[in-house]
């Protein structure tokens, strides 16, 4: 099996279960998938992640787009953009093996996030603070959804998941531009993306029985998966 036959099948299969996360959630495809295509193939990184990650919030958003937090998503995009520039200045600066140890701290620290059961209020300090956080990371590995989906955590299901897709949407698309400035979105990137988003799809279709049984009050285990259930009352 040739190695662009081995990153399309095992990454194909990562963006398949980040999608089916993602789709039932509101985020998860960057977090399943990067470290999956950052240990594959690194040089396609975090282009390739990227282009998933800009198509994805197209599906979610054709159902649900009425319930975009809309003065949400415009504190996230305020915070976005500076944390866009840092991430860019990583993506230069640091090295390729770093870069692969970022990726790796930050599903650690999503997991201790979530741990922690940490409650975060809404507003928009916190909205624009995630955002740009969100801007640093997602540019630098391709992992950006644990910051903003842990402000939105007590939101509904189709506002996390709207709300989210928008913000990805936008992120997604400001970091290929910035990838592709900067002269870090190879072609291959854009190749092994544009190949992945079949799995996407089928992943996002598969994640429709999940969604509906989540949306039944079970949004916000999924989304902090660790935190103990609130007492009736």
């Amino acid at each position: 099996m040739s190695e662009t036959a081995l990153v399309l099948l095992v990454g194909g299969l990562a963006v398949f279960v980040g999608a089916v996360v993602q789709g039932s959630v509101g985020f998860g495809a960057g977090l399943v998938a990067a470290p999956v295509l950052t240990m594959l193939e690194p040089d396609v990184m975090p282009g390739a992640i990227q282009v998933v990650n800009m198509t994805l919030p197209l599906f979610t958003l054709a159902r649900e787009w009425r319930t975009v937090d809309w003065r949400g998503f415009g504190f996230a995009a305020l915070g976005r953009l500076p944390g866009s520039i840092i991430g860019a200045a990583v993506i230069v600066y640091v090295s390729v093996y770093t870069r692969g140890l970022l990726v790796a701290a930050m599903v650690l620290l999503a997991v201790l996030l979530t741990a922690r059961s940490l409650s975060v209020p809404r507003n928009g300090l916190t909205i624009t603070s995630a955002g740009f956080v969100s801007g640093i990371t997602g540019t630098a590995t391709g992992i950006g959804g644990p910051p903003v989906a842990l402000v939105y955590q007590n939101a509904k299901g189709a506002q996390i998941r709207a709300t989210l897709a928008m913000f990805f949407l936008l992120s997604a698309a400001q970091s290929l531009v910035i990838l592709a400035v900067v002269g870090e979105l190879p072609a291959g990137a854009l190749g092994i993306g544009a190949a992945l988003v079949a799995p996407m799809v089928l992943g996002f279709l598969a994640s429709a029985p999940l969604r509906r049984y989540l949306d039944g009050g079970r949004v916000r285990v999924a989304v902090s998966p660790w935190r103990p259930p609130r007492p009736w009352g």
